[in-house]
């Protein structure tokens, strides 16, 4: 019964040095996933967003005009600046 005891507890103290390298690789692998993802996948999003951006930009121009209008209007409205003289 004694040598049975000694078996069982090598066996669990062996599965449990075993879960717990298991588990140092599991949050290793995620942490390292993790940033890995995060660089690779912003790397993808900057040579992407010009490609999007050019093809949005039929859908956004007619609203780029008239933002462009509004300004010049509005900029256009406003009184010139005076000149001060020089101060010296």
């Amino acid at each position: 019964m004694f040598v049975l005891s000694v078996i069982v507890m090598t066996v669990l103290a062996v599965w449990l040095v075993g879960s717990l390298i298991g588990l140092v690789f599991k949050f290793t692998f995620a942490i390292v996933g993790g940033v890995l993802g995060v660089v690779f996948s912003g790397l993808a999003l900057l040579l992407a967003a010009p490609f999007v951006l050019l093809a949005l930009l039929p859908v956004f121009l007619p609203v780029l005009l008239l933002a462009a209008l509004v300004w010049l209007v509005v900029r256009a409205s406003r009184p010139a600046p005076r000149t001060v003289g020089s101060v010296h």
